[in-house]
C-alpha cells in the first residue's frame, strides 16, 4: 500500500498578520489584536512575532501587555474578514485536492497522497503552497508540517515557526518527535500530561515505548490511542473538505486570567461563552439539546455535568441557563477550589433547516431569536465585541477569542494554546 502523504498547514499569527494585511501600516509594529480596546480591562486575543517577542501573551489584559511592551499597537478584530482570508487560503488547498480537514480558521490537513503526478512530492507541494499563500493573500505566511500520517503532520507544522516547512517521515520521526516534551503531542492536554509525568513519561518517545497495560489502566482506551499517537500508528483519514456531516459539539472554553472566586464572577464567564457558543451555533445554522460545563478547579481537578435544554436551541440565554443550573446544583464554592478553566459545549445536534418536532410545552423564543440574528449581523461586520452583555462590561475574566478560539468546534478539549 502507497505511503500517505499528509500535510498541515498553519497561518502563522493569523488575526494579527490579517490586520498586517489589511492595514499596511502596521507592518513592523508590534501590534495586539484586542476585543475591547477601548476599555482598561480589554483582552489580548492575538499578537504578532515583535508583540510576543516582548513578552505580550494572549488573555492578558491590555494595560498588563502595554506595561510589557509600551510601543504596543491595539487594533479591535474584524471577524469578517479573517473568514473571507480563511476561505481564500482554503480554496488555495483546494486546487491541490479535494481532502483538506479544517482545524479552525487557521489550520487544515490535507492528503496530498494522489497528487504527486501533478504536482510533485509533499515537500514540493508544500513550497508551492507556502508560496501561493503569500502572493495571493498579499502577506500571510503559512508554517507546513509534511508527513506520514496526521498527528506529525500537526507536530511539524508547530516546529518551525513562520513561513517554514518541516518533513517528518519514517527515517527521521524517532529523533524529529520522540525528543519532544510529551504535551506538544496533539489531544494531550495539561492534565493528562502532567499524569504521564508522575509515571515518569515526560517525552513522546518514553511514551512510544510505555507499557501498553499500564498505559491502558491508568488512561483507559483514550491511552492506547496516545500511545498509537505517539508511536507514528496513526492512521485516521483527511475528511473531505466537502464532507457536510454535522460535528458531535459546538462550544468555547477557557482559562481566566484570575482565578473565579464566587457563583457571580463564574455566571458572567459562562454567559460570555455560552454568547460565543450560540453565535457560532447559529453561524452553522446548528441547534442543540444538551448543554455540558466543564468545570477544571485550580488544583487541576475536572468536574464535567450535562443536562437538557428546555427546548432544541442555539439561543445564548436558554444555553447558559441551563450551563448555571448544572454548575449550581454541583459545585460549592465555600468549600471547593476557586475555578481556572470553563468551557461550555452543545451536543446532540441538529441542523436548523431539519423538520425538528418540539413539545407543546417547548419555550416559544421566536422574539429572541429575531433579536439574536440582527446581533449576529453586527458582529459578523464589526466584531463579536461589539455588542456584550451588561454583566460582562467591565468582567475582567472575558473570553479570549485568539486563533484556537474563533472556532465552530471545540479541538483541544478547552487547553490554553501560546504557540502562535
Amino acid at each position: 500500500m502507497r505511503e500517505r502523504v499528509i500535510l498541515h498547514c498553519d497561518l502563522n499569527n493569523f488575526y494579527a498578520s490579517v490586520e498586517c494585511v489589511l492595514h499596511p501600516e502596521l507592518k513592523g509594529l508590534p501590534i495586539a489584536v484586542c476585543g475591547d480596546p477601548e476599555k482598561r480591562h480589554g483582552i489580548v486575543l492575538a499578537k504578532n512575532n515583535l508583540a510576543k517577542a516582548a513578552g505580550v501573551k494572549t488573555a492578558e489584559a491590555i494595560w498588563q501587555a502595554k506595561r510589557k511592551c509600551p510601543e504596543l499597537v491595539v487594533v479591535p478584530p474584524t471577524y469578517s474578514e479573517y473568514v473571507k482570508y480563511s476561505k481564500l487560503v482554503k480554496n488555495i488547498y483546494l486546487s491541490y485536492t479535494s481532502e483538506v480537514e479544517s482545524f479552525g480558521l487557521d489550520e487544515c490537513w490535507l492528503d496530498v497522497t494522489g497528487s504527486g503526478k501533478l504536482f510533485g512530492t509533499g515537500t514540493e507541494i508544500a513550497e508551492s503552497i507556502r508560496k501561493r499563500v503569500k502572493e495571493e493573500t498579499g502577506g500571510l505566511t503559512v508554517s507546513i508540517g509534511v508527513s506520514f500520517n496526521k498527528i506529525f503532520a500537526k507536530l511539524g507544522s508547530d516546529l518551525k515557526k513562520p513561513d517554514a516547512i518541516t518533513e517528518i517521515n519514517r527515517l527521521n520521526y524517532k529523533e524529529v518527535v520522540w525528543r519532544l516534551n510529551v504535551g506538544e503531542m496533539l489531544y494531550i492536554g495539561g492534565a493528562t500530561a502532567e499524569k504521564l509525568r508522575t509515571l515518569g513519561i515526560s517525552s513522546i518517545g518514553e511514551l512510544a515505548s510505555a507499557n501498553p497495560s499500564m498505559i491502558e489502566r491508568h488512561f483507559g482506551k483514550n491511552g492506547l490511542k496516545m500511545l498509537e499517537n505517539a508511536r507514528g500508528e496513526n492512521s485516521e483519514p483527511v475528511k473531505s473538505y466537502y464532507d457536510k456531516s454535522l460535528p458531535e459539539s459546538v462550544g468555547h472554553g477557557m482559562t481566566t486570567p484570575e482565578d473565579v472566586r464566587s457563583v457571580k464572577e463564574a455566571e458572567k464567564v459562562i454567559y460570555a461563552l455560552s454568547e460565543m457558543t450560540a453565535f457560532r451555533l447559529r453561524s452553522y445554522s446548528l441547534k442543540g439539546s444538551t448543554v455540558s460545563v466543564d468545570l477544571r478547579s485550580s488544583d487541576l481537578k475536572h468536574l464535567t455535568r450535562q443536562g437538557k435544554t428546555p427546548s432544541v436551541t442555539d439561543s445564548a440565554d436558554m444555553i447558559a441557563e441551563t450551563a448555571i443550573g448544572l454548575m449550581n446544583a454541583s459545585y460549592n464554592f465555600k468549600t471547593m477550589p476557586p475555578l481556572r478553566t470553563i468551557t461550555i459545549s452543545v451536543s446532540k445536534l441538529y441542523s436548523s433547516g431539519d423538520l425538528i418536532q418540539g413539545s407543546l410545552f417547548d419555550e416559544d423564543d421566536s422574539k429572541n431569536s429575531k433579536l439574536d440574528k440582527s446581533i449576529d449581523n453586527l458582529r459578523t461586520r464589526f466584531g463579536f465585541g461589539v455588542v456584550k452583555r451588561g454583566v460582562n462590561l467591565d468582567n475582567e475574566n472575558s473570553p479570549k477569542t485568539d486563533d484556537d478560539d474563533f472556532l465552530p468546534f471545540d479541538r483541544r478539549g478547552g487547553r490554553p494554546d501560546d504557540k502562535e
